[in-house]
């Protein structure tokens, strides 16, 4: 088993991808690259907060009808039910994990 779970995503332009890191009964990861223009659309969790930890670059993060910044290293809290986002306004990759808790049921 491997400790590290740091991935290597490398999106093209527009595009996001994204890989599972953990799966568990109570908590799921997920690592997002971003490629320069490229959007994780808006959506909510109602049952579940949402944390994304930014890992490289600069995210645009977007909450209800905020948007903000947000430069690694950082960490952004998304309460249950709060539609959430990120978008890369930028020329360079940006990785952020999603870690989400507890699961939906």
């Amino acid at each position: 088993m491997a400790f590290d779970r740091y991935p290597d995503l490398e999106p093209e332009e527009d595009e996001v991808v994204s890989e599972e890191l953990v799966a568990e009964d109570d908590v799921l990861v997920k690592a997002f690259a971003l490629g320069p223009g490229a959007e994780l659309d808006p959506h909510e969790h109602g049952d579940s907060t949402n944390v994304f930890h930014v890992l490289e670059g600069t995210v645009t993060v977007v909450q209800s009808d905020d948007e903000e910044e947000i430069d690694a290293p950082g960490v952004v809290l998304h309460e249950r039910g709060v539609e959430h986002g990120a978008r890369n306004d930028t020329d360079e990759t940006v990785v952020f994990t999603a870690s989400l808790c507890p699961l939906p049921s």
